[in-house]
This record gives structure tokens, C-alpha cells and sequence, in this order.
């Protein structure tokens, strides 16, 4: 009987435990934290009078200040990695099934933070603070337009190691980013080995090789043809919308795989049929899934700036791990434990890249791993399909 009892104690003990568990993930409420700073000096060699980006943090800090994990966003994210604003909220950051409590990023454990990126895509999504071209030049009380000077990954780097010294952090426990997210990781590894003991990139790569360099130029061609694009001069006239969402419906699909893209008609109600009767009796006549991508973009291009996406492009083309002479130089630097989690089927960053850069520690004698990510979405396997991983990310940031 005793047993018996000991035995419902424990089985209670163990569902108030998951009750409570699943009831602080669910209600992780974030708050989007403001930083400002004065004359970044950008890696080109330019400065920036004023910049404020948006920051987000989950869990709490030691007094040590020992158990940081930054996580780097993806092109088109922010630093909304996990959690909701409000309990309302349809949607929580990208990467909640990987960070919370209880979660492989463990919010019980770590201090988790991430830090909207220079130039944002979603410069008019109120959720994010950014400054890029779209902001308010102060010696003209414009907008910057193409006058903001070009970014690059380190210049991303150094406005979140900014956020994290006006925080009186100086270690990460580590730094984990997919896709440009990645390339920011591993520069922090390179630009700043003494802060990074771990490092984790998802769907990443460790340089812009020429056919990445030329797919990213792809986005960029729509903005530019686009008539009211005005060489970035919009802000007082008609921004370039169409430039805007057919670089966005590029984006959407060179994330995806064929597969993905075929099973949009089972599970999104668009019956994909080759002899669709609008196209066949007119030139303009669209299909149902250039439909759906359309709609997609238009809904992303109202939070989204044109110019915005051109610098996010250059600043992914002009990428290479340390910002140097070269990859195997970037990479010699680096100190961390690495981990790179390339998605098997990725026609973005293909996973050559992620292959390229792990070989390349491993001959220089660095600690390094890979294993691929599966599953039909592609380059989005290391957002949706992250949770396949969830374990070895969670075991790898423990040890």
C-alpha cells in the first residue's frame, strides 16, 4: 500500500511538473529591448551617426554572466527567435520548438538572446528596430536611401557584440544562426575566438562562392528594373512593390524543393494542373501556384523595404568567414567547438558549402562536426525541420 502510495505521489509530482513545464512554455511573453549607439564605424571604414536595433532575451542571466547563448537570425527573420509578444500572437518566433524551457536550448539553463540585424528586411514591421536605408539620415532629415553605407556580416557582429557589452557580457557560452545567421556564427568564431567556445551553423556555409554570389544577385535585378525603384530614391514617391514581391516570390522558392513546391496543391488547397484554362487562353493568364506564391510575397513585401533587401543580398554576397584574404585564413582563427547542420536537399545554401568549411577545420586541426538535416523542404529544413536535431544541438551546447 505504501508503495502504492509513494508510487501516485511520484506520478503526481511528475504531471504538476509537465503541467507547469508546458505551461511556461506556452507562456513565454517576450519584449523587444531597444539599443542605440553613436558612430559605428562600419568594416568599409564608414561610420553610421546614429543606430538602434531591437533585441530579444529568453531566460535569465547568471551573475557570472556565463550562460549566453546569441542566436543570429536567418535574411528575412528578426530577432524574434522564440516566444510570443502576447498570448494572442498566431505565431511564435521561428525557432520556439528549439528554445524554451525544457527545450534543447534550455531558457532554465541559458540566457538566450538575438539582435535585429543592420538593414532588416522587415523595416516596417513594428516589431523590429533597424537602421538602414529606410531610416532617417541626420544631416539630411531624409531617408539614407543609397547613401547608407554597404554592411556586411562583421558589421552585424560588432552591433551585437555591442548589445552584449552594454549588457556586461564578454563570453558566449555560444553563438548558433542558420542560413545568413550561420555566416554571422561562424564570424563571430573568427573575429572574436575568445568569446566563442561553440558554435553552431544551421543550413549555413562559410563563404559566398560565385554561384551563391550570382543566385543572390537574382534578387536583386527585380528591385532594380522596377521604375519605381528610382535608384533607392522612393521613400516620397511610389516604393518599387513589384521589384519588392517578385524578389520575395525568388526567395520563397529557392528556399523550397521541387518536392515542396508539388505538395502545395495537397496541402494548400492550390490544384496544380499544367493545362490550366487561364493560361491557355491568354498570355496573361496566371497559374493557381504562381497565385499562391504571389500572395505569399505580397503579404511579406508590406513589412518589407526594397533597398533593405538589396543590402541584406551584398552583405551575404561580400561574405567570408573572418572577412579576409580567404576562407582557410578566416577559419584558422577560430577556437570554437564547431557543428555544422547543412539540409541534405538546400538549393540555396547548398550543403557543399557547410561540407567546405568543416573539412577545412578538421585539416587545420580543429574540433568539428556535421550532420545533414533531412526532409523535403530544403533550405527550410534548418527552420521548420529544426526539431530533428533538437538532441544533438542540445547535447553539443552541454558538453
Amino acid at each position: 500500500m505504501k508503495q502504492l502510495k509513494l508510487h501516485h505521489v511520484r506520478y503526481f509530482a511528475v504531471c504538476i511538473t509537465l503541467l507547469f513545464s508546458s505551461f511556461a512554455a506556452a507562456e513565454l511573453i517576450v519584449v523587444k529591448q531597444r539599443f542605440e549607439t553613436e558612430n559605428f564605424k562600419t568594416f568599409n571604414g564608414e561610420t553610421i551617426k546614429n543606430v538602434a536595433v531591437g533585441w530579444e532575451s529568453y531566460g535569465k542571466l547568471t551573475p557570472e554572466k556565463d550562460n549566453v547563448i546569441l542566436v543570429t537570425h536567418y535574411f528575412s527573420a528578426s530577432s524574434h527567435a522564440a516566444g510570443k509578444y502576447s498570448k494572442d500572437d498566431p505565431q511564435a518566433g521561428y525557432w520556439d520548438a528549439l528554445i524554451g524551457p525544457g527545450k534543447a536550448i534550455d531558457t532554465n539553463k541559458f540566457y538566450v538572446i538575438s539582435v535585429d540585424s543592420l538593414a532588416n528586411l522587415g523595416a516596417n514591421d513594428p516589431h523590429v528596430i533597424t537602421t538602414g536605408p529606410a531610416s532617417i539620415n541626420p544631416d539630411t532629415s531624409k531617408p539614407y536611401g543609397l547613401d547608407f553605407p554597404v554592411v556586411t556580416i562583421r558589421d552585424f557582429v560588432n552591433v551585437q557584440k555591442l548589445v552584449l557589452e552594454s549588457l556586461g557580457i564578454n563570453r558566449l557560452h555560444a553563438v548558433i544562426g542558420a542560413s545568413m545567421g550561420s555566416m554571422q556564427a561562424i564570424d563571430w568564431a573568427s573575429a572574436y575566438p575568445d568569446w566563442v567556445p561553440r558554435m553552431i551553423s544551421v543550413i549555413g556555409s562559410g563563404q559566398s562562392d560565385a554561384w551563391t554570389t550570382v543566385l543572390l544577385e537574382r534578387w536583386a535585378i527585380p528591385i532594380r528594373l522596377d521604375p519605381n525603384w528610382r535608384n533607392g530614391d522612393y521613400y516620397s514617391h511610389s516604393a518599387p512593390t513589384e521589384g519588392l514581391i517578385a524578389a520575395l516570390m525568388f526567395i520563397t522558392q529557392d528556399a523550397l524543393t521541387p518536392e515542396a513546391f508539388n505538395l502545395v496543391g495537397k496541402t494548400k488547397g492550390v490544384d496544380h494542373q499544367t493545362l490550366q484554362t487561364e493560361p491557355l487562353h491568354s498570355i496573361h493568364g496566371s497559374y493557381a501556384i504562381s497565385n499562391w506564391l504571389r500572395s505569399r510575397a505580397e503579404a511579406r513585401a508590406k513589412l518589407s523595404d526594397a533597398n533593405h533587401l538589396l543590402y541584406l543580398a551584398r552583405a551575404s554576397q561580400l561574405f567570408v568567414a573572418g572577412h579576409g584574404k580567404s576562407l582557410a585564413e578566416g577559419l584558422q582563427k577560430i577556437k570554437a567547438k564547431s557543428l555544422f547542420l547543412p539540409s541534405s536537399n538546400d538549393l540555396l545554401l547548398m550543403p557543399y558549402l557547410s561540407h567546405e568549411a568543416n573539412q577545412q577545420l578538421l585539416d587545420l586541426g580543429k574540433t568539428s562536426q556535421l550532420e545533414e538535416l533531412a526532409g523535403d523542404s530544403g533550405h527550410l529544413n534548418g527552420v521548420i525541420g529544426i526539431s530533428q536535431k533538437a538532441q544533438k544541438i542540445k547535447e553539443f551546447i552541454e558538453q
